[in-house]
């Protein structure tokens, strides 16, 4: 019998939605978090999507952070967290898992600086007087300019007012720390006539003049530019924001002779040789730390940022410097297969090849993948134009929605010719076998019926 207008279901009614906690309970063995339970149980019940409870379990856990394997053949994904720590890193001794002297001295007992463990190993991996780290690059860029040039001209080419990921602009973060942006030469062509006449005329009262590293685009045709070096002669403070970090042109960490992608690459080592007074650049690109800004340079201009209020506001936390740590002691010890992205940059091609052709034999197929040359980039905002010859799995057809889908996501990409590429010089040897299981499996599931 149909029940009266407004009165209430029966327990027993089939179109009486569950309760909320005893739906989220369903879903218990998902190993999310109650609470997040509870919310999907509630999206499940609002949109009538009860039968499909896992799936949406699922979408909300695949929000969070997870490791993912790296196809794409990009080095330093933005997207993926640029470089990648090693395990070591993560699990070594200094790494914050309980208490640390992140600011006591074991000397006296006293308070002490989070800044000195980290930025003495810097400072000699860069040949710099003394060294600090902030949250990014673009934090140390704020901070030094807040720190060295408020209320006063800091001279930069017009060829070097780039914007930079997220659409932020160094205009603006010039605006934000109180200097005064003064813009030398032109977009194509500045001399060092034009920064001569910036630091004589005294209305501009430079305090500063910044040179920032061409590294996410390239001017090419009827350009001019001023090297380091010539700047260093004027008499006014430089500072080199060199951004990708590479440490030494020389590449000392490394078994043989610097890459050749590397040539026109900016290094911290030589910057400061070259007379800059502060160097700036990243802890997660060509370093292969973390997120971080890295401030090396004179004493005296170091110590007058990490006296800023900004300073404060911008300061890392233990993990980053446990991590930021244990890389510069790999660099210190010239183990750079110690470092992710170096063991990256240095797999040989016949290596790669060799691993390429065993994941195929594990396939089983001979008729929907293959192997191909292929060309991997530094990425994440760096040596723009620069690539390196590299080895992949082509895929016939386009498969990295099912590849991101699986429970260890493999970020892969299509080409224009509308196959699927993964490149090996971006995966881990280790994740070789995974990658096999998976593409076994899903070529097996895209085989028409006999």
């Amino acid at each position: 019998m149909t029940p009266p207008s407004g009165s209430k279901r029966p327990p027993s009614d089939p179109e009486r939605p569950p309760s909320v906690d005893k739906l989220a309970r369903s879903i218990s063995h998902l190993d999310l978090p109650h609470p997040l339970a509870v919310e999907v149980a509630r999206q499940a019940i609002s949109t009538g999507q009860i039968e499909s409870i896992e799936d949406l379990a699922q979408a909300r856990r695949r929000q969070m952070l997870m490791p993912v394997i790296n196809a794409t053949g990009v080095l330093l994904h933005t997207n993926l967290g640029r470089a990648p720590l090693s395990a070591a890193t993560s699990e070594s001794p200094s790494a914050a898992k309980g208490a640390s002297n992140l600011e006591l001295s074991l000397a006296d007992g006293k308070r002490g600086s989070r800044q000195k463990a980290v930025g003495d190993l810097l400072a000699s991996a860069t040949g710099a007087e003394a060294a600090m780290v902030v949250n990014n690059c673009a934090g140390a860029v704020l901070l030094v300019l807040a720190a060295l040039a408020s209320g006063r001209g800091a001279a930069v080419s017009r060829g070097e007012l780039v914007e930079i990921g997220g659409g932020f602009r160094i205009p603006d973060v010039m605006n934000q720390s109180g200097a005064n942006l003064i813009e030398v030469g032109t977009t194509n062509r500045t001399r060092i006539g034009d920064f001569e006449q910036a630091v004589s005329e005294t209305a501009n009262d430079l305090a500063l003049i910044m040179q920032i590293h061409q590294s996410n685009y390239q001017i090419v045709g009827f350009t001019e530019s001023v090297p380091l070096a010539d700047l260093c002669q004027l008499g006014v403070p430089v500072v080199a924001d060199i951004g990708s970090g590479l440490l030494d042109a020389a590449c000392p960490w490394l078994n043989g002779p610097p890459p050749a992608w590397l040539a026109s690459e900016p290094a911290a080592k030589q910057a400061l040789e070259a007379g800059a007074g502060l160097v700036l650049f990243s802890g997660d690109k060509l370093f292969g730390g973390p997120q971080a800004g890295i401030i090396a340079g004179d004493a005296d201009l170091v110590a007058a940022c990490s006296k800023h209020p900004l300073a404060r506001a911008l300061r890392p936390g233990s993990l980053v410097l446990s991590a930021l740590q244990e890389t510069a002691l790999s660099y210190l010890n010239r183990a750079g297969e110690q470092i992710p992205f170096w063991q990256m940059t240095t797999h040989s091609i016949n290596d790669l090849t060799v691993r390429a052709q065993a994941i195929l034999l594990a396939l089983r197929t001979g008729h929907d993948a293959s192997t191909v040359a292929t060309e991997a980039v530094p990425g994440g905002g760096t040596l723009p134009g620069v690539s390196i010859p590299s080895v992949g799995i082509e895929l016939r057809g386009e498969h990295v929605d099912d590849l991101r889908s699986q429970s260890r996501p493999i970020i892969a990409r299509v080409t224009s010719q509308k196959t699927t590429v993964l490149d090996l010089r971006t995966i881990e040897q280790q994740d070789d076998q995974y990658i096999a299981e998976t593409l076994r499996l899903l070529l097996a599931t895209d085989q028409p019926p006999a």
